[in-house]
């Protein structure tokens, strides 16, 4: 059994990695944090203050805390972690360069494994797309995604990835043309990149590939939040007990 801490246990994602662990028999949980007062129990879990946190690191010794939080709790919650010899896990997106900088430094304390996305469906999509723009190298390329009406960063940190993988099975750095207005003709150099929130979509991503008078779209789309707590917490169990260092959630589906 993997003990694994969670942060932000009322938000969409704690709560969903909650309900998740009590289906499984290879999690138990150890403690669920949040910082609203007001919230008592979650999923059965009785809450404990968020200013508590190293201190139930400290009492409970998790193997791996999984957060959903935002950037700076995220970034607080690693370095306790990193002081109490304890590995992290991340599905926090909206990081800047000095919060990747800090979980990095992390990492050469404690295993931490950060992911955009915990879907392994997402994971092939990414492989079509890479092996896909190999195929079609001429082709116009349009990414389009939708989530739910709270989601703060624009665009999604899985749409940021499955950019990065097309530069990088490109072997070119596209101007990304974050929606149009006007006179926008298209640059061959660019892949259009548009964002939709409305209700509660929990995540949707299509890439169009369009030239030589076909048009060719990848799609994901994810109906249950579980699939991504589910993918949190195989990460959690394959990260328990490995030496300090950065790990990718590839390395858990392999």
């Amino acid at each position: 059994m993997t003990a694994v801490g969670v942060t932000g246990a009322t938000g969409t994602m704690g709560r969903a990695v909650l309900d998740t662990a009590a289906g499984r028999d290879d999690t138990t949980v150890a403690f669920a944090t949040n910082r609203d007062p007001a919230a008592e129990h979650v999923a059965g879990h009785e809450l404990r203050p968020a200013v508590d946190f190293p201190d139930l690191l400290a009492t409970h010794a998790p193997d791996v805390v999984v957060d959903f939080t935002g950037p700076e709790s995220a970034v607080e919650y690693a370095s306790a972690c990193a002081e109490a010899d304890v590995g992290f896990v991340t599905g926090t997106t909206g990081f800047d360069e000095a919060h990747r900088d800090v979980l990095r430094g992390v990492a050469d304390r404690v295993p931490v494994l950060r992911a955009t996305n915990f879907s392994r469906g997402v994971h092939a999509l990414a492989e079509a797309l890479a092996e896909t723009v190999e195929t079609l190298p001429d082709y116009d390329i349009e990414l389009t995604e939708t989530h739910h009406n709270r989601k703060r960063d624009a665009p999604s940190g899985t749409a940021t990835t499955l950019l990065d993988r097309i530069d990088d099975a490109s072997g070119a750095n596209h101007d990304r043309t974050y929606g149009r207005e006007g006179e926008q003709p298209r640059d061959g150099d660019e892949v259009g990149v548009h964002v939709r929130r409305a209700g509660n979509v929990r995540g949707e991503h299509e890439v169009l590939l369009a030239g030589n008078d076909e048009v060719l779209t990848l799609t994901h789309r994810a109906e249950s939040r579980g699939v991504f707590a589910a993918g949190a917490l195989d990460a959690a169990v394959w990260l328990a007990g490995r030496d300090a260092g950065w790990y990718e959630f590839e390395e858990v589906l392999a």
